[in-house]
C-alpha cells in the first residue's frame, strides 16, 4: 500500500472546514495522536527518509513503517501499518522490544486531529479521500489530504487528484516536512536560543 499526501499551513481553521463542508465532505470524528519514533540501529532514517514510530490513537496503539519517499512534488511512499493486539493494549512492549534491538526514540509528536471523508452524498470524485485538520504541539496547524493506492503505478494518478482537489479547497501553503522534521527543527532552534 502507498500513502501520498499533502499537507498545508493554515491560518483560519474555521475557513479551511466551511471549505470541506462546502467541497462534499463531512467532520467523522477528532482524535488525539501521541506518535513515538524511532531510529534504525544501523542506518540514519533521517538520511534514508524513512519512519517508525509507535502511534496511540485515543490511547490504542499501531505500529507503523513508512519507507522512503518516491520522486515527485507530493509525499507518495510506501506505508506498513498494524494495531497492536490485546497482549501490548497501550504499546509499552513493543517501544521495549524496539530499545532491546538497539532501535533509539527520537522524538514524540502530539496532536489533536479531526477527521474529514466525503459525506453519503458527495461526488464520486471524492472516493477514497481523507482530510485531516492537525493542531499539532509545538508546531501549529495543518490541514492533510490523503489517498492510498494500492500500487506504485496508481501514484501518479492520486496525485493528481490531490492537485484537483488542492485547488478546490483553496490550499495554497503546502509543507513538505514531516511534523517530526518541523518538531526537531523547534527543539533544536530553542536548544540555541537558551
Amino acid at each position: 500500500m502507498f500513502e501520498i499526501e499533502q499537507k498545508f499551513h493554515l491560518d483560519d481553521v474555521n475557513a479551511i472546514e466551511a471549505s470541506l463542508i462546502d467541497a462534499g465532505f463531512q467532520a467523522v470524528e477528532t482524535q488525539t495522536h501521541r506518535d513515538t519514533y524511532y531510529n534504525h540501529p544501523c542506518r540514519d532514517f533521517a538520511e534514508s527518509k524513512e519512519a517508525l514510530r509507535v502511534r496511540r490513537i485515543d490511547g490504542s496503539p499501531r505500529i507503523t513503517y513508512k519507507g522512503t519517499k518516491l520522486p515527485g512534488e507530493i509525499k507518495a511512499r510506501r506505508e506498513l501499518e498494524w494495531e497492536l493486539g490485546p497482549g501490548d493494549a497501550d504499546g509499552e512492549k513493543t517501544e521495549e522490544l524496539l530499545q532491546l534491538l538497539g532501535f533509539r526514540r527520537v522524538a514524540e509528536v502530539c496532536k489533536t486531529r479531526a477527521v474529514f471523508e466525503p459525506a453519503p452524498t458527495a461526488a464520486d470524485d471524492l472516493d477514497g479521500f481523507t482530510v485531516v485538520i492537525d493542531d499539532v504541539d509545538h508546531v501549529g496547524q495543518f490541514a492533510e489530504i490523503e489517498l492510498i493506492a494500492e500500487s506504485e503505478s496508481a501514484v501518479e494518478q492520486a496525485r493528481a487528484r490531490i492537485g484537483l482537489l488542492t485547488d478546490r479547497l483553496g490550499l495554497q501553503r503546502s509543507e513538505p516536512r514531516s511534523y517530526l522534521r518541523m518538531l526537531l527543527e523547534v527543539s533544536a532552534v530553542n536548544r540555541v536560543d537558551s
